[in-house]
């Protein structure tokens, strides 16, 4: 099977991913957004205070996420979790991360309306459908605390 390490170095490897939160009513809404992933399994990505995102997450902070949906590498990756908007201290090690990554970044911090979320995962699914059998892998947060 896929290591927690092999999992990481695939969430590192993509900057974007589609991230689905719950509406006022419940239903579900998705966006695609630029992600940076810390060693530590945090997802960690920008948005502004007006976006639908943003007030979904704000009121439910419950959050799925996907990876990876290209056809010719057949691997995927599901995860759900956890957003919060980090404190000063965390922002500090969060966004020179995202920022080696994204340096457009640099210049939106400057935005009113500018914020920013992490999301802590509790379970994620590595699936790798490029084999005659499909591979499937599942972490709980448990297991991906071994990694730290």
């Amino acid at each position: 099977g896929m290591s927690p390490a092999e999992i990481l170095a695939f969430l590192q490897r993509h900057p974007l991913a589609v991230e689905a939160s719950s509406g006022p009513a419940g239903a579900p809404q998705a966006a695609v957004v630029g992600v940076v992933v810390s060693d530590t399994f945090e997802v960690f990505f920008d948005t502004l205070s007006n976006s639908r995102k943003c007030s979904n997450l704000r009121r439910d902070p419950r959050i799925a996420l996907v990876f990876g949906w290209d056809a010719d590498t057949g691997c995927t990756l599901q995860l759900e979790g956890t957003a919060d908007e980090p404190g000063e201290a965390e922002l500090q090690r969060l966004k020179p991360l995202y920022f080696t990554r994204f340096p457009d970044g640099v210049e939106r911090q400057a935005w009113p309306l500018i914020t920013y979320f992490r999301v802590r995962p509790s379970w994620l699914r590595f699936s790798d459908f490029s084999g005659a059998e499909p591979r499937i892998v599942e972490f709980s947060a448990r297991a991906l605390a071994q990694v730290r």
